[in-house]
């Protein structure tokens, strides 16, 4: 890994890394990124404006897409400053506590999207078996509450590691692995005892990732045995529909992430570049696949984002 180019940096300074080799190139790699950042964050926005206005969309699904969308555009916003910071103006330096809260975010929303595409495989869940009691089960208020709880608890997994980050010395002069804080590169850095920060992260990604994917496998079996003993296959077709767009965006979380695991986990002698372009990815990839796969496979969706546009050439 590089090392620190200026001995003045103390060792709570660390400093970000770009994409090794090409920085000659980073105004025109920063050309894409922008545009993934920029459309992630319109079409998110432009899902939660269609939520609150559209009263055909105030349903449960919808409400859950809304809080995905939320957490799209905080995954966003946690990465988004020192991403451009570094490929537009080469600002690699960044302090103890920024570096400290930017992992917190970051980490705090991974979880929460992990949580919330567990929730939306539950209302599919409920919405395909309990069809006469889907709304009376889950209710705004139900779905609004689940929201702040799922939120609450990923603020607070993070919380620990993140406090004892701010008591580590650095004293291993070096840089981070991306162009945006992660708590393994940080504790890679440390010179204090880590072993709890390490236990803890494992132990949090397998207990909370690890049962979001084992409770979204297991909802999507028992869709799956309810959808067979449908008698119509047009109607099995139509159930199992209404399931597609989630099925997409599941996987365009998770394969970013456990393709990044792997690459950290086996990848040791693959160029930085790999290393890179995955936690590019792995950060990216979702906020600005969701908005997209709801539009064009969702019908609801795609009428209310027709309706606004056809008013707005009216006016």
């Amino acid at each position: 890994m590089p090392t620190l180019p200026n001995a003045n940096l103390s060792f709570s300074t660390f400093l970000l890394t770009g994409f090794p080799g090409l920085e000659w190139a980073h105004h025109w790699i920063s050309l894409p990124i922008f545009v993934g950042y920029l459309v992630a964050l319109l079409g998110n926005a432009t899902i939660l404006h269609l939520v609150r206005t559209d009263p055909s969309l105030h349903q449960p699904m919808y409400y859950f897409l809304a809080i995905l969308a939320v957490t799209d555009l905080g995954l966003c916003m946690s990465t988004l400053p020192t991403v451009l910071g570094v490929l537009w103006f080469d600002a690699r330096a960044v302090g103890l506590v920024p570096c400290v809260l930017q992992q917190h975010f970051l980490h705090s929303f991974s979880f929460m999207e992990s949580a919330v595409l567990f929730a939306m495989a539950l209302d599919r869940l409920v919405a395909i078996r309990f069809p006469l009691r889907y709304a009376s089960v889950l209710t705004g208020p139900r779905v609004a509450l689940a929201g702040v709880v799922l939120g609450m608890r990923s603020a607070v997994l993070t919380a620990a590691p993140s406090l004892h980050l701010l008591k580590f010395d650095y004293c291993r002069p070096g840089a981070l692995s991306h162009a945006y804080c992660l708590h393994q590169d940080m504790i890679r850095l440390a010179c204090s005892d880590t072993r709890f920060n390490r236990i803890y992260g494992l132990c949090m990604i397998m207990l909370a990732m690890g049962s979001d994917v084992l409770f979204i496998l297991l909802s999507y079996t028992v869709i799956l045995r309810t959808v067979l003993a449908i008698a119509s296959a047009g109607e099995r077709l139509k159930a199992l529909n209404t399931c597609v767009s989630h099925i997409l965006a599941v996987l365009c979380f998770y394969v970013p992430v456990l393709g990044l695991s792997i690459v950290h986990r086996f990848g040791h002698h693959t160029s930085p570049l790999v290393h890179i372009l995955m936690g590019t990815i792995s950060v990216l990839f979702p906020p600005l696949m969701n908005p997209v796969i709801y539009s064009i496979k969702t019908q609801q969706i795609r009428r209310a984002i027709l309706k606004v546009v056809s008013l707005g050439k009216m006016q």
